[in-house]
């Protein structure tokens, strides 16, 4: 079983997967935002295919830990995900995981017109890597 992350954005979403030990995490896609209704489609999809046995979910915070405006769009996203599927979501701190995304991807010489293709899955992994880091320890 693995776990899949989330890194929620108006317009895409990027996911990413656990190896099966829960140890590495890949970057997978990004799904489109909306409509919604599609989103959960690919979803449940890549919950059944990837036999995905928990969501992570990157809750935005502050640089100084409180919770902005984008925090509650998340969790009014998370709300949505609960009615729709039956595995567990929780959330991680998904400070600066974009910008890191684009430092990496800049610096592995990714192309500006194929960064924002990559960047929401590639976030979601960092974000679920550093979770992953955390059980691992």
């Amino acid at each position: 079983m693995r776990i899949l992350a989330l890194d929620h954005g108006t317009k895409r979403i990027g996911v990413a997967v656990s190896d099966e030990l829960k140890i590495i995490a890949q970057p997978l896609e990004f799904i489109l935002a909306e409509p919604f209704a599609d989103f959960l489609v690919r979803l449940k999809e890549i919950i059944r295919e990837k036999e995905v046995e928990s969501i992570l979910v990157g809750l935005p915070r502050n640089m100084d830990g409180s919770y902005g405006p984008a925090a509650l769009k998340v969790r009014e996203f998370i709300a949505a995900l609960r009615d729709a599927v039956t595995v567990p979501i929780q959330t991680w701190d998904e400070r600066l995981t974009s910008a890191q995304a684009q430092r990496f991807l800049i610096q592995g010489g990714v192309r500006r017109d194929k960064r924002k293709q990559k960047v929401d899955k590639t976030a979601a992994a960092i974000l679920l890597q550093s979770y992953l880091d955390s059980l691992n320890h």
